[in-house]
């Protein structure tokens, strides 16, 4: 027989944001509050308003600046990367619009050198290590600029606020470095890449982690990056190395900043990003090795 006296569970909403559902609440006031207001305190989280006071903790309210879950400071505008992220790759789009192929060629992931309509194009084999950036904000086709830019917009701004401004620029560039690395590793020489999907397919890893990091419901997201990964194996032409490259990376590194111990927080923030560095470092000089043995 059923209790027809049982009540469905209460549903909270951040006092900050009433239309945004949490399961965290302040540990001073008790007000419910939703990541973007979370502020990491040696026990739980505390909201921005109890920081800022100094509630209950002893310091001044210059020492408790309000912080981010990865320990970040909490901007006025937290999508100002993002828009700026977007902003990039929307000129270059226009750029090559307007130069054509000349400014691909320049742009472009190679690993060796091949031989294109302008003559010969030189690869990150013969030095131009400048490509594993610059193709992460190549685009030639619409759909392929708006699929990733609606990606970025989807993910970034959550992460921003979660994050903080320098670790989050960290986490999309190393993701999508991670991505061009792993493609130039094990991709055919002359075989050539573009495209910011490495980096937004780190933003899919990192907000997996962070939402479990949160223990929200995990399922929508595991269902947006299953769509996208039988994409990327069954689509022709899209490159699974920068994928797959940046989703290991972007997950990595988003573990590292939100469960980075507080007493050692940067120490193991800023380790983990100049370790991840120095892999893919590592990894294209084996490779540029490799092809000019």
């Amino acid at each position: 027989m059923e209790d027809q006296h049982r009540t469905e569970p209460r549903v909270t909403y951040c006092y900050r944001h009433p239309d945004r559902e949490t399961g965290i609440s302040c540990v001073r006031c008790e007000r419910p509050i939703c990541p973007e207001c979370m502020v990491p305190a040696s026990v739980g989280f505390q909201c921005p308003e109890c920081v800022r006071t100094g509630s209950g903790t002893g310091h001044s309210a210059a020492a408790s600046a309000p912080r981010t879950i990865a320990g970040g400071v909490i901007a006025a505008d937290r999508r100002l990367v993002t828009k700026i992220l977007l902003g990039v790759n929307a000129a270059v789009f226009v750029a090559v619009l307007i130069a054509g192929d000349r400014l691909v060629n320049d742009l472009l992931l190679f690993g060796q050198a091949v031989t294109e309509p302008y003559g010969p194009v030189q690869g990150v084999a013969q030095g131009q290590w400048y490509r594993l950036l610059s193709s992460m904000f190549l685009h030639q086709e619409i759909w392929h600029i708006a699929m990733n830019m609606l990606g970025l917009w989807f993910l970034g701004p959550p992460l921003e606020a979660a994050l903080g401004r320098l670790r989050f620029t960290a986490l999309y560039l190393l993701s999508g470095l991670g991505g061009s690395a792993l493609t130039f590793f094990v991709s055919a020489p002359g075989q050539a890449s573009l495209g910011a999907s490495g980096a937004i397919f780190g933003l899919f890893g990192a907000t997996a982690v962070l939402m479990r990091r949160l223990k929200y419901d995990m399922r929508p997201i595991l269902i947006l990056l299953a769509i996208n990964l039988v994409f990327t194996f069954t689509w022709r032409n899209i490159s699974w190395q920068a994928h797959i490259g940046g989703l290991v990376v972007g997950a990595l590194i988003a573990y590292a900043m939100v469960h980075a111990p507080r007493k050692h927080r940067r120490l193991v923030q800023y380790g983990a990003c100049a370790a991840m560095m120095l892999l893919i470092v590592g990894a294209c000089v084996v490779r540029t090795l490799q092809l000019t043995a």
